[in-house]
């Protein structure tokens, strides 16, 4: 009977024992539940809070802003230092009437403008509340190349590419978009021969070193001594390390491909002897070489109708790209 109560009275301590331990892992886990909600909540928090905020201010912004009809386009100020018309480079920027003048994106109207070849620079801002302004620097056309193509129909036509004084390719401008006629414009443009199609991509520069050296001659003649008594009608870069220039009156003259304000007063001393001496024209001269020109003139007879050059036109300053 002893052993007996004995074990019972083990049972009921060991059923306590087991009680309490459960009863403490349940704190330990309610504890570690309510540990961890509150770590939650501390790191969790401030993120949920700034995203309320944050969505909060996008509807303020909306409401108030960006769909807001006092800042709706209502002006688009363009204006240009060439010849394109101001309603093609509106037509150009892609804007919409109407559209929200603080929420427009300035970056993409001016890379839509400054895609067109014949654009050099674009400014873009805004004055609000309702006005676009645009400021457009066009590419000065110094020289033209005329490369022949294949034509199904024609069987051979003529692609046009214009290039400024820093060889950037152009493509010529419909005369439809224009302000003043093309045949006004152009109609003073050296022709460079000696390239082709693969060489000339609208919106790039030409790096060829005797394009280069066409291009400064181009320049530098229309402040040179020579300026008004001749005038250039054709450019050769298809020789190494020459540029042929043809005249007007027929004249070849060849140049280095470089010193070209040198070459040129050489030019002159060179036309001055031959009209002193009644010698007439120069047929040709190799103003490549340093010493002893090679000079031929032309015959009298041989000689082409004189024709008054044309009249020069000055160049504009060398524009940086902004």
């Amino acid at each position: 009977m002893w052993f007996k109560r004995e074990q019972n009275k083990n049972r009921r301590l060991h059923r306590h024992n087991v009680l309490d331990v459960k009863l403490r892992s349940d704190q330990v886990r309610a504890s570690r539940l309510r540990l961890g909600l509150f770590l939650f909540l501390v790191v969790a928090g401030p993120f949920f809070g700034l995203y309320l905020l944050w969505r909060a201010g996008e509807v303020v912004l909306n409401a108030f802003v960006y769909q807001n009809a006092d800042f709706a386009i209502q002006q688009i100020d363009v204006k240009t230092d060439g010849v394109i018309a101001p309603d093609q480079l509106r037509r150009w920027t892609g804007v919409k009437p109407g559209a929200n003048l603080i929420g427009l994106d300035l970056a993409a109207v001016k890379r839509n403008l400054e895609l067109v070849s014949v654009i050099d620079s674009v400014s873009v801002e805004r004055v609000l509340p309702r006005t676009l302004k645009i400021r457009v620097t066009e590419r000065e056309a110094i020289a033209q190349v005329n490369v022949p193509r294949a034509d199904g129909a024609a069987g051979i036509a003529v692609s046009i590419f214009q290039l400024d004084a820093d060889g950037m390719v152009m493509q010529p401008l419909d005369s439809r978009l224009c302000t003043v006629p093309l045949a006004q414009v152009n109609s003073q443009l050296p022709v460079i021969a000696g390239l082709n199609a693969f060489q000339l991509q609208p919106g790039r520069r030409v790096e060829l070193p005797p394009v280069q050296a066409a291009l400064k001659l181009i320049v530098a003649f229309s402040k040179s001594p020579m300026a008004g008594l001749v005038d250039l009608r054709r450019l050769d870069v298809s020789a190494p390390g020459v540029v042929v220039a043809t005249t007007g009156s027929g004249s070849q003259i060849t140049f280095g491909l470089d010193k070209m304000e040198q070459q040129l007063r050489r030019w002159r001393e060179i036309y001055d002897y031959g009209k002193q001496t009644n010698k007439g024209d120069i047929a040709s001269a190799d103003l490549a070489v340093v010493n002893n020109v090679p000079v031929r003139w032309m015959m009298a007879s041989a000689a082409p109708v004189s024709v008054m050059p044309k009249a020069v036109k000055p160049l504009k300053p060398r524009r940086k790209n902004v």
